[in-house]
Formats: C-alpha cells, sequence, structure tokens
C-alpha cells in the first residue's frame, strides 16, 4: 500500500535533495498549465496505464504522487505499486494543500 506524504514533509524532502524525488502530477494538462509543482512529470490518471513505462527512476529516487487533492494520485499510486515500483507515495491533500501549507504562490483552484 502507498505511503501518504504531507505536503511539510514533501517540502523538506526537496529542499535537502530535489533530485531524490521524481515528482509525477496524474491531473490533466489543463489543471497542470495552471498550477503545478516545479520540476515534475505530467501522466494524467487515464493515460497513466499506456505511459507508466516514461516514469524513469534513478537509483534512490522516491516517486511521489500528486493531484489536486489527493484521491487520483492515491489511485495512481496504488496501479503503480502494483506494475512494480517501490516506495511510492501520494501527497496528501494534492497540489491545494501544498499550495496552503507549503507555497502560496501556486494558484489555487
Amino acid at each position: 500500500m502507498p505511503s501518504p506524504i504531507r505536503p511539510l514533509d514533501l517540502k523538506a524532502r526537496l529542499s535537502a535533495d530535489p533530485l531524490r524525488v521524481y515528482l509525477l502530477d496524474v491531473r490533466q494538462p489543463q489543471e497542470h498549465e495552471f498550477a503545478a509543482i516545479p520540476g515534475d512529470k505530467l501522466i494524467p490518471l487515464d493515460e497513466l496505464p499506456g505511459r507508466a513505462q516514461e516514469i524513469d527512476l534513478a537509483p534512490g529516487q522516491t516517486l511521489v504522487v500528486y493531484c489536486h487533492h489527493g484521491v487520483r494520485s492515491w489511485h495512481a499510486a496504488c496501479f503503480l505499486e502494483a506494475q512494480g515500483f517501490e516506495g511510492v507515495m501520494s501527497l496528501s491533500g494534492g497540489i491545494e494543500a501544498y499550495s496552503v501549507e507549503v507555497d502560496p504562490a501556486i494558484p489555487r483552484y
């Protein structure tokens, strides 16, 4: 089962070493254009089964999946674990919580 990660914990990991975190956004392109966490990769949830092979984790990287509120990312993280990805995490509260708790410059919608 994927582990949740809180926004402040994600921020701490990104601050410590951004290269150790692989951010995957599973929202739709128009959502991503409006608001995103810098350095992420966009693969919409409905495209993930056909595009999971695009996720190229480096040794020691943690895969953190996010969406708007955390529901789609949880489903994506469960799917990715079933595909053999290890240590997958889902951002609790999604980009909405990240904007409120970490970076208010990220627009809310």
